[in-house]
């Protein structure tokens, strides 16, 4: 990565093994990454020894990790409780983006609700630091707040999709291309209204840039295409969009996408632009607009589940410790100017 970089940089690291722990810790990883879901039929995203969801394994994962003071970052999933409804859909030969996405907001969000309470209690029996990815119900945020209430530490992220593509009629139209993630109108509401008070910490793109041929396959099986969407060009501007409008103050974006990602993972000299701390600034015009379009994508990827839509501002340049990386549309960044950043013991 130091070779070829523009940006500055850590890693989340899976540990399949315990004793695979104090060493990332000592490589200087900001976090460490488990997911409690086992795909069915592919073997990407969720490759074979990424994923625990045998609660004893699970159990020895946090308290091997405690003594490193890293967060132990966890995708939840109750891979039984998916496991029975899926397997009714493909009872009935229906293995479409919809049913693929009714079967992920089962029950209200059984599926997320169930392990997200069993991984507070987890992280409270042990004292462990917690991350919780992909926030998405209203079910689960209430978990999250009373978890803090009795003192857990416990951090959370949204990814750009549950609050700008997963409405039923993203399902719909763009299928395995929107993610399939379907996130009903109340838990988006909640979800919102969980970054504004703090509930939610921040925004994390989950980008996932995987190619259209690998995206086509959903259309007839959507637990046969690599899952997960492309978005970090977007969620920025998204964001910024919705700031403009009204919905979260810009003093608050500004927490969720710099200074609380920095404090989280205690990436000491990110997230604040006050002396002593890299100079890592995005200037943004509010009185431009930006059309998003596959065309002007960066990532390899070369496509992108926003093409079309129009989001007021436009961002004009990038800085990383104080040099452009990004200027109007073109990366202009160096190859190895980017570098680890260690955090804080």
């Amino acid at each position: 990565y130091d070779a070829k970089s523009i940006v500055d940089w850590n890693h989340n690291p899976v540990p399949s093994e315990l004793d695979e722990v104090e060493p990332m810790a000592e490589a200087g990883v900001a976090a460490y990454k488990i997911y409690m879901v086992v795909d069915t039929g592919r073997d990407y995203p969720h490759p074979s020894g990424t994923g625990i969801h045998d609660h004893g394994h699970l159990l020895r994962m946090f308290e091997a990790i405690r003594p490193t003071g890293r967060p132990f970052m966890v995708h939840p999933h109750d891979q039984a409780i998916m496991d029975t409804i899926e397997q009714s859909h493909w009872d009935q030969g229906d293995r479409s983006p919809a049913a693929y996405a009714q079967t992920l907001a089962t029950h209200n969000g059984l599926i997320w609700d169930s392990a997200i309470a069993v991984l507070l209690q987890m992280a409270e029996a042990t004292d462990t630091k917690l991350h919780i990815v992909h926030m998405q119900t209203e079910g689960s945020i209430e978990l999250v707040r009373r978890a803090r209430e009795r003192g857990v530490k416990v951090s959370c992220e949204v990814n750009h999709w549950a609050l700008f593509l997963s409405r039923w009629a993203d399902i719909e139209k763009l299928g395995p291309y929107a993610l399939s993630y379907w996130v009903p109108d109340h838990h988006r509401e909640a979800v919102w209204e969980a970054l504004n008070d703090g509930t939610i910490n921040m925004l994390s793109s989950d980008h996932a840039p995987h190619t259209r041929e690998e995206k086509e396959v959903g259309w007839e099986d959507c637990w046969a295409c690599h899952t997960g969407t492309p978005g970090i060009q977007e969620q920025y501007p998204l964001l910024l969009d919705e700031s403009m409008g009204g919905r979260i103050p810009l003093t608050r974006v500004a927490e969720v996408v710099a200074e609380e990602p920095a404090t989280e993972f205690r990436l000491a000299e990110k997230g604040f632009l006050k002396p002593g701390f890299d100079a890592d600034i995005v200037i943004f015009d509010p009185n431009d607009q930006t059309r998003h379009s596959s065309d002007s994508v960066l990532s390899k990827c070369g496509w992108t589940p926003y093409d079309g839509r129009v989001t007021r501002g436009r961002i004009h340049r990038t800085l990383v410790r104080g040099r452009d990386v990004y200027v109007d549309g073109r990366v202009v960044g160096e190859p190895g100017w980017g570098r680890l950043a260690r955090p804080s013991n």
